[in-house]
């Protein structure tokens, strides 16, 4: 019975990471080694959010128990002088939590967990990311790139870290051994993870409540994705432009390049990475009068230029079917907002399996769509702005130990007194799954990092899903050991001696140097407040904006431009999707009048009344024999058939199903072309 709760968070954990690598990724595509790396990542991320809460229930026990061990000694030491006697407390006193289990569990969890997420962030996850990256074409060349190109990163980390062991080792009073090194690349990692963390934490504790408020209200969500989807836009023929230039590098190149060369496998090697429509579009190209051989370099040059193109234009291909479904479900909402049947009718029509039609019919769907969703995400928004409050308000004052102002800190001293480890270990979830999803929530939203994009539907990319893994890794110890701060768990914030949890034991603290301990508690709290100010005063995006890059700033004469923009850009995409769904109802409409015209006639004229039966079979084909016999092809497949299918993943229609999608395979695999 102790470990039911241990094991079922623990299934509970990869079930959630297995569900959302299923929604994400695609498993018949990416290669195994990433959706390994990716799972393991995500999974021990999890692990560490769902668990961390029992270690600090079953710490809260240990204390107690640690705490009744000494009260006894302490109370006959003062009483001597009159002869009393104190009783030592009765062994039930501290009550167990059922969910406790052996002290040797949490620590050897810990090890593995850490070390192995450690491990996939800074050595296996940046190579794999190099490798898949590089434009070589033999696995030692791109080993080499990818030494290479993580070279430059890691120079300035084991720089820095030689530093501080320089200091280390200078200063009197320190002696650096093994355990010793050990908990300064611990320490290091962590202090990195943890200022990252509250980049995102001063942007997203704001953002997360703001965008759940905007989102209730309908005309400005519209307006927002008009504005969206003109940048889009923009992008999308960026990336289009940029992959024209490169078909048109790979025209001159194969011209150049013919059956004999040396060079001309690699030439190869880079035509099979462009999908078909591409392949088509370059054989269609006439060839230059004079081309020039490219060298050996160069041919990296544009297979590296290739890989990223096609990487970008994925991303903004997805990103573009993805809003462009989101634009229409939202007009639909406005639409039906406004009728009085209080039906929901969808202007593209969608099939749906046939237990959602059940449980979810349009009626429901009315009335959640148009009616009980805006206050549902009002009272989030409301839930998620005192969550926020309560976040930054214990970043400010966790250092504080008389008296305790951390919010979560008094929560979890009020839940020790009455024994309430249901309530230590809810609090405890909650608020890590909150800051959880904000640091996560942000990291691809910076355009920075434009580069990399989560997309559902099993539209994420290699790439993505192995710098989400990365950022999952090098986060989750550092907010988890930032969380134990906020609560009182960590002996080094409250300058008290005190029973820790297995996770800081294992995990180091973040003041190993003086340096840090000195002034990290006063001036890293701050940094979140001076955050969380300018975002809620959209002081980023009103800079941005002034140095050229659109922003949504409301009343902005260029925020109206793109508005009106994006719903022109709509208003085709609508009339360009309401013309090809007419032209294929036509056709199948067709196609079912010509099938039974020509039933009839055949049944008519006797094909098959066995009016040949008399003649030798022998001359005829019969039916077992497949040959000769052209299959029944739908429309969409005949449309395939003739014009090709691009690898680009797109966002499934009404005619994309599960089996589609595993024809629509991407350019060749991480270590294929090797």
């Amino acid at each position: 019975m102790a470990y039911a709760l241990f094991i079922i968070e623990m299934i509970t954990a990869f079930v959630l990471a297995a569900t959302l690598l299923y929604r994400y990724g695609d498993c018949y595509r990416n290669h195994i080694l990433v959706t390994l790396s990716v799972l393991t990542a995500w999974y021990f991320s999890f692990v560490i959010m769902f668990i961390l809460p029992l270690d600090i229930s079953s710490t809260v026990y240990r204390q107690c128990l640690d705490s009744a061990h000494s009260t006894p000694t302490t109370s006959l030491q003062s009483n001597i002088s009159n002869v009393t006697t104190t009783e030592a407390p009765p062994e039930n006193h501290c009550q167990k939590p059922w969910s406790f289990v052996p002290d040797i569990v949490f620590p050897n969890l810990w090890r593995v967990v850490y070390w192995t997420s450690q491990c996939l962030t800074w050595l296996i996850m940046p190579m794999m990311q190099s490798y898949s990256k590089a434009g070589d074409f033999t696995v030692k060349g791109k080993l080499k790139s990818a030494l290479v190109d993580n070279a430059i990163y890691y120079g300035s980390y084991l720089f820095i870290c030689g530093i501080l062991l320089i200091y280390i080792a200078l200063k009197p009073g320190v002696y650096l051994d093994g355990p010793k090194i050990k908990a300064i690349a611990s320490s290091a990692s962590n202090t990195w993870g943890l200022f990252l963390l509250i980049l995102l934490l001063g942007y997203a504790l704001v953002e997360v409540p703001r965008n759940l408020w905007n989102n209730s209200k309908k005309n400005y969500t519209l307006t927002y994705s008009y504005f969206k989807v003109a940048k889009l836009s923009t992008d999308k023929c960026e990336a289009e432009e940029t992959v024209d230039e490169i078909i048109e590098t790979l025209n001159s190149v194969t011209a150049a390049v013919g059956p004999g060369h040396p060079l001309h496998r690699h030439v190869e090697t880079i035509v099979q990475k462009l999908p078909i429509q591409l392949r088509d579009k370059l054989n269609s190209r006439a060839p230059p009068e004079r081309p020039t051989a490219p060298s050996f370099k160069s041919l990296v040059n544009l297979h590296k230029k290739t890989i990223k193109a096609l990487h970008v234009l994925q991303r903004t291909e997805t990103q573009w079917g993805l809003m462009l479904e989101r634009i229409f479900h939202l007009e639909d909402v406005a639409s039906n907002a406004r009728s009085p049947d209080q039906r929901f009718q969808h202007t593209f029509h969608t099939p749906r399996p046939r237990l959602q039609r059940l449980l979810y019919p349009p009626l429901v769907e009315w009335y959640w769509e148009c009616f009980l969703k805006q206050y549902f995400l009002k009272a989030m928004a409301v839930v998620t702005c005192i969550l926020s409050v309560a976040v930054v308000w214990s970043e400010l004052t966790f250092f504080c130990k008389k008296p305790v102002l951390s919010i979560f800190a008094n929560i979890i001293n009020a839940s020790k007194d009455t024994y309430n480890y249901a309530a230590i270990v809810s609090i405890s979830t909650l608020v890590i799954a909150y800051m959880f999803y904000c640091a996560y929530s942000t990291v691809l939203k910076i355009r920075l990092l434009n580069l990399y994009y989560l997309a559902p539907h099993h539209q994420t990319n290699e790439y993505s899903l192995i710098f989400s893994g990365m950022m999952v890794c090098r986060l989750t110890p550092a907010m988890c050991l930032n969380f134990l701060s906020l609560v009182h768990m960590d002996s080094h914030v409250i300058k008290e001696r005190v029973r820790e949890t297995f996770y800081t034991q294992i995990m180091g603290h973040m003041d190993v140097l003086g340096i840090i301990a000195e002034g990290f508690n006063i001036y890293f709290p701050m940094l979140v407040v001076i955050l969380c100010l300018a975002t809620y005063l959209s002081l980023g995006s009103r800079l941005l904006s002034l140095c050229g890059f659109q922003q949504f700033v409301g009343d902005d004469e260029l925020t109206t431009d793109l508005v009106d923009e994006g719903r022109e850009i709509m208003k085709r995409e609508k009339r360009k999707r309401q013309r090809a769904e007419e032209s294929l109802a036509r056709r199948r409409d067709y196609s079912e009048r010509f099938a039974n015209y020509r039933a009839d006639r055949d049944n008519r004229d006797g094909a098959r009344t066995g009016l040949l039966n008399d003649v030798d079979s022998d001359y005829y084909v019969t039916p077992n024999e497949p040959s000769y016999k052209q299959p029944e092809l739908s429309i969409e497949d005949e449309l395939d058939q003739r014009f090709g299918e691009s690898t680009l993943p797109t966002v499934r229609t009404e005619f994309d199903g599960r089996r589609r999608e595993k024809m629509t395979m991407p350019p060749r695999g991480l270590f294929d072309d090797v």
